[in-house]
């Protein structure tokens, strides 16, 4: 709670401070009355079933907005029994994820990812996420929040980087909550009670209420509470270490340890717990201004593992060390609207506080280190105690990171009425790390493993330690206009130029990185040896070019030309790879920025009265010096190179029928035929491919070619009760794991699947209910596959069918799930 209260403090401050800025602007206009265009007064002009959005920093039907994007509605999430990201990313086909469980997932448009580049350390992801109005993007995992009282989750497709910034190279998510309603008091109550099918039961309590304090002034209170149980099992285990090390003579040896995992052995350990909420303030002023301050804050603790061994069973593990992940965080915004002259003017600041511990098993690579001989780890697994007893080598992972995120935005919106429609706006942002990562052996500091390399620990039990502080900024001035040529044809052009600078500091390696003589080790505390300074920077701009022709009120054609931006940023010295490059002159240790160029043709149509609409979108996407993580040869460090090029052919589209009163069909879905244009990675000496190896023409991983979700949902009276049926479908294509032919062939594809979810309900007075169950015939769908194993394998040792394999674990879809959820509104 400490950090907490720390962050809010610090948010309450800088908020106060922010808001200082309209309010001048506010004086010098005061005789001007009105306020910006509301989303309730687009709504009122849609045509009924409609979605308004503000994709496009104004509020618009979402047929009149021409960016291939999906909304999911207040509705659609209800019906869906969307709670958190995993629910609603498989509705939206253009988006794919990797993730190792809550909190630690990150998403990607259109396939645009190399395969782990936003979760390597310090790496920014290839697309934005947006919480209202206030960019909530962090380096690392994407932050997962539980869905109650939203207005909508928009996904908007393809490089926003003139309106959204650097982050949105391939996309941007946004995360729209519901305001503060004024004059009216009004809330809901919401139970479920659910269970997996193969694991454990779980309820969700979720609330709010709306309340009107004064005249002008409402305000909004939501909260939750959510336990999921389990569904994964670690079953008993053993594992032997062959400990190979070199005794006095020079004689390699080995040292057999058989470690067992039966203190952590647990039927569906892999619970969830989470809760949180969020207060608003709604005040509006007699001069027609609007001030909205809004504070959220969420915790989400998570016991075991996500991800299951298919070699050890269906939806089991051995794991032999403590796992969970702890998530908590809390987001301070303001959002100030109202006019100077008949010009909208937005401010938008934030600032955000993070906290996230992590604990893993790490007990696979122990066996990779472990069985190698005579490439550098001889003695790296085998400790023995005063006594010359050999104690238990298998490591432990665990990771603090402590972030902050804090952002800036003042925006100017000429009148919609007229021919030339003008935003502009200034944007500035700074996020910190403090990430920490140890891999340690329980009782190391005390231990003798003198045989290797380093003999000697580097902090506490650490074998290994990374401290470092990472502090990115962005400074950015962006523009867009949109000119009416004729009645039908509109021409828009979007510019933004941006700065940024991205600083590393601290420490991270074993007691060999740092040039000799620098540090001493054990170190004596965890700050004494920061030998990790480093900055990089640069600048430059996004663009967007886009012809629109509204052939009539339902049917609309565009063209647009539009790029992305990814900053670059610092890894991680290896000074014993890179034969002790002295500081000042590193050698591959800064990445340069990843660019995207995306070609679109697209259209949004409705016929028969609105009976049929029908949108979608064709495209074409250049990708430049992508970013690619990987780990470096012989010493387990994951760095961040650019590695050449790759293009996207695609095509996306959804659609809506109403062919009968009460029977809606949905449906969406894309293809993405991602493919490198460059070869990349090595070859040996002997000219034969590393495991990392790719040729052009390979495939980019994560990404399915096809994925497409539909739903049909029939409502009808009986009595006094308006009920529906619903079935869905979600269906997608395999996917590569990894972008290497030969890394992949040891991870595998993740294999296509077809789930089917059902929901049955009603509505009578101001009471609802709905059974449901998901992914009913428990379908074992892979999103992603993570391998435990050892850099040597993909470097130096690695062949096609190797044991290796063996290691492999699978990201699961959600198993078989289903519940009864019963709500009021009043």
């Amino acid at each position: 709670m400490r950090a907490y209260n720390r962050g809010a403090r610090r948010a309450a401050l800088l908020l106060a401070g922010a808001a200082l800025v309209p309010f001048a602007a506010a004086s010098a206009a005061a005789q001007s009355a009105g306020t910006a265009p509301a989303a309730a007064d687009a709504a009122a002009s849609a045509p009924a079933g409609e979605i308004v959005v503000t994709a496009q920093k104004r509020s618009e039907s979402i047929q009149h907005v021409p960016i291939s994007m999906q909304a999911l509605g207040a509705a659609t999430l209800e019906q869906h029994q969307v709670a958190s990201f995993d629910d609603y990313a498989k509705q939206l086909p253009s988006v794919s994820f990797q993730s190792f469980g809550p909190g630690q997932g990150q998403l990607f448009f259109r396939g645009i990812t190399s395969g782990g580049d936003g979760l390597a350390f310090g790496a920014l992801p290839t697309s934005g996420v947006y919480l209202d109005e206030i960019p909530v993007t962090t380096i690392g995992a994407l932050l997962d929040i539980h869905v109650y009282d939203m207005s909508r989750v928009e996904a908007l497709s393809g490089p926003q980087g003139t309106l959204f910034g650097a982050s949105s190279l391939s996309g941007t998510l946004r995360m729209i909550t519901n305001k503060p309603v004024q004059g009216k008091t009004e809330g809901s109550f919401d139970v479920t009670v659910d269970k997996y099918g193969k694991g454990d039961a779980g309820a969700t309590i979720e609330g709010m209420i709306n309340v009107p304090l004064a005249k002008n002034v409402a305000v909004r209170v939501v909260g939750f509470y959510d336990h999921e149980g389990g569904y994964i099992n670690n079953t008993p285990g053993s594992r032997t270490y062959p400990n190979y090390y070199t005794d006095g003579e020079g004689v390699e040896q080995t040292a057999p340890y058989t470690a067992t995992n039966s203190a952590y052995v647990k039927n569906h350990y892999n619970d969830v717990t989470t809760y949180g909420g969020r207060v608003a303030l709604a005040i509006e002023t007699d001069s027609g201004w609007k001030l909205t301050p809004q504070l959220i804050a969420q915790h989400m603790h998570s016991n075991g593992t996500f991800l299951f061994d298919p070699a050890v069973g269906d939806l089991q593990v051995h794991d032999f060390t403590p796992e969970y992940d702890t998530d908590q965080w809390i987001q301070a915004a303001l959002t100030i609207e109202g006019k100077v002259g008949d010009w909208d003017v937005l401010y938008s600041g934030g600032y955000m506080n993070r906290n996230i511990k992590t604990a893993a098993d790490y007990s696979y690579y122990t066996v990779a280190y472990s069985a190698h001989s005579g490439i550098g780890y001889d003695g790296y697994t085998r400790f023995t105690d005063s006594a010359g007893h050999q104690i238990d080598p298998t490591q432990q992972f665990s990771s603090s990171q402590k972030l902050t995120k804090q952002s800036q935005e003042l925006r100017f919106n000429s009148p919609a009425s007229s021919a030339l429609r003008v935003t502009a706006g200034l944007f500035y942002q700074k996020q910190t790390n403090h990430n920490v990562n140890n891999y340690s052996v329980p009782g190391a500091a005390s231990a003798n493993f003198s045989e290797y390399i380093n003999g000697i620990n580097v902090f506490g039990d650490d074998l290994f330690l990374t401290n470092a502080y990472i502090t990115d900024r962005d400074y950015a001035a962006f523009g867009q206009a949109n000119y009416d040529i004729t009645s039908h044809l509109t021409l828009t052009a979007g510019l933004r130029g941006f700065i940024y600078t991205n600083n590393l500091y601290g420490f991270s390696g074993y007691p060999n990185y740092p040039p000799a003589g620098l540090c001493t080790f054990p170190l004596p505390t965890i700050d004494s040896c920061n030998f990790e300074n480093k900055r990089s920077h640069g600048s430059g701009e996004t663009h967007k070019l886009n012809l629109t022709w509204q052939v009539d009120t339902d049917h609309m054609v565009y063209a647009t030309y539009s790029t992305g931006f990814r900053p670059g940023g610092n890894n991680r010295d290896n000074y014993s790879v890179l034969s002790h490059t002295p500081p000042g002159n590193p050698i591959g240790t800064v990445y340069n920025p990843d660019k995207l160029n995306n070609f679109e043709l697209g259209w949004k149509t409705s016929w028969f009265d609105h009976v049929l609409r029908w949108n979608g979108a064709v495209y074409y996407e250049k990708w430049n010096d992508l970013q690619y993580a990987e780990q470096g040869a012989g010493a387990g460090i994951t760095n961040i190179q650019n590695v050449g090029g790759a293009r996207v052919y695609g095509i996306e589209s959804d659609l809506q029928l109403r062919p009968a009163k009460g029977l809606t069909l949905t449906a969406s879905g894309a293809y993405n035929d991602g493919a490198l244009t460059a070869n990349f990675g090595d070859l040996r000496s002997d000219g034969t491919p590393k495991g990392n190896y790719a040729p052009t023409g390979t495939r980019l991983p994560v990404q399915p070619k096809f994925k497409m979700s539909a739903t049909a949902r029939y409502e009808f009276p009986v009595g006094s009760v308006d009920a529906f049926v619903q079935g869905s479908m979600n269906t997608q294509s395999n996917a590569t794991s990894l972008l290497g032919v030969g890394d992949n062939a040891v991870f595998g594809n993740s294999p296509g699947f077809t789930t089917a979810d059902f929901s049955v309900g009603g509505k009578t007075g101001n009471y609802t209910f709905q059974l449901f169950i998901q992914n009913a015939f428990d379908e074992r769908g892979s999103l992603s596959h993570n391998a435990q194993i050892s850099p040597a394998d993909f470097e130096n040792t690695f062949a096609a069918g190797s044991s290796s394999a063996h290691y492999t674990r699978t990201y699961p879809i959600k198993p078989q799930y289903f519940g009864l959820k019963v709500g009021t509104k009043f």
